[in-house]
């Protein structure tokens, strides 16, 4: 992921244990310290930063959408200085004046290597003008060398017994059956990372949507499974998707349904367009939608409605919404 003012998955999978071992509990989270190790520009609207530190090598990456939080200074202070680590952290952030408390903003991890202290974490650049002063500038005059505190989960530890989605990570599709993704540019990161992390032969579509041209991106995909990029241009998010979503789920089978059952609406104002499946529906296709939240619930309604698949094979998580800042 990567929020709209700025900008939501970690590639790396926790090492394969030969061995019994003890429970392991779904992982906590925690402050990381890091530097900026590189900046790498993808295209207009992406940007990649190369974060690293010694801290990093117990960052547990759980899942292929790992979502983390970045922690940037809003009046140049060492967020260090104003943020505290346990189980308070977010009522004494909440504490802090407006004026001195960092901002605190959401992405997804696009590689992590653990093993080098190092994490990849892409980023969009929205509404990076002269004289802006909020989360994206500050992305894109990041140099080597800036520090950045990461908030994460913490490499799981046996002894400690646990359930559940560990902490981040929303991709939790059915062993078989065809996959479908679709996303604005916030989605691209988590949805680059899970195409790149499916097994040959799984059949999966995956319908991203970017502002131009320049900003699709080279994918290494393994067979099977297809992406397919659509430029917004001047239209609204989301717009380009309709028909392609359509196509793209008649050739996964999907269209030939009966029309499904109802779906409440969502308040975008007043509540959190989200709902994740504890266990993705055992037959047909499964879909995972994010992006910007009155796309998302337009697409989600297209799929549950019009084209009768279950609620339980359908993820969707609103990222963002227009005209608002993460967190408001």
């Amino acid at each position: 992921m990567t929020t709209a003012v700025t900008g939501r998955a970690g590639t790396a999978v926790l090492e394969n244990l030969t061995e019994p071992q003890p429970a392991v509990a779904a992982p906590s989270y925690r402050f990381f310290s890091a530097t900026v190790r590189r900046v790498q520009r993808l295209s207009p609207s992406f940007l990649r930063l190369t974060l690293r530190g010694p801290e990093l090598t117990g960052f547990g990456a759980a899942g292929d959408d790992q979502r983390i939080k970045l922690v940037l200074s809003r009046d140049g202070a060492p967020v260090t200085e104003l943020l505290t680590d346990g189980p308070t952290w977010y009522q004494d952030y909440c504490a802090l004046p407006d004026e001195r408390r960092p901002y605190l903003r959401t992405y997804t991890v696009r590689a992590a290597r653990p093993e080098l202290g190092e994490l990849d974490v892409d980023v969009v650049l929205h509404g990076v003008k002269e004289g802006h002063s909020g989360p994206a500038a500050s992305w894109a005059a990041a140099v080597p060398g800036d520090p950045i505190v990461v908030l994460g989960p913490d490499r799981p530890r046996p002894g400690r017994a646990g359930s559940g989605r560990p902490w981040g990570v929303e991709w939790a599709p059915p062993a078989d059956g065809p996959l479908f993704l679709a996303g604005d540019e916030t989605a691209v990161p988590a949805i680059s990372a899970i195409v790149e992390g499916l097994p040959a032969g799984r059949r999966a579509i995956a319908v991203l949507e970017v502002p131009e041209a320049r900003d699709v991106l080279s994918l290494a995909v393994p067979p099977g499974v297809e992406v397919r990029w659509l430029v917004r241009g001047s239209r609204a998010p989301g717009e380009a998707l309709g028909t392609a979503v359509h196509a793209a789920l008649c050739e996964l089978g999907v269209a030939a349904r009966t029309a499904g059952q109802e779906v409440e609406d969502v308040d975008l104002e007043g509540g959190v367009l989200w709902e994740v499946p504890d266990e993705g529906g055992a037959d047909g296709c499964y879909a995972w939608l994010a992006g910007e939240a009155g796309m998302v619930k337009k697409l989600r309604r297209r799929l549950v409605r019009d084209l009768g698949v279950p609620r339980t094979s359908v993820a969707f998580m609103g990222y963002w919404r227009l005209g608002a800042a993460e967190g408001s």
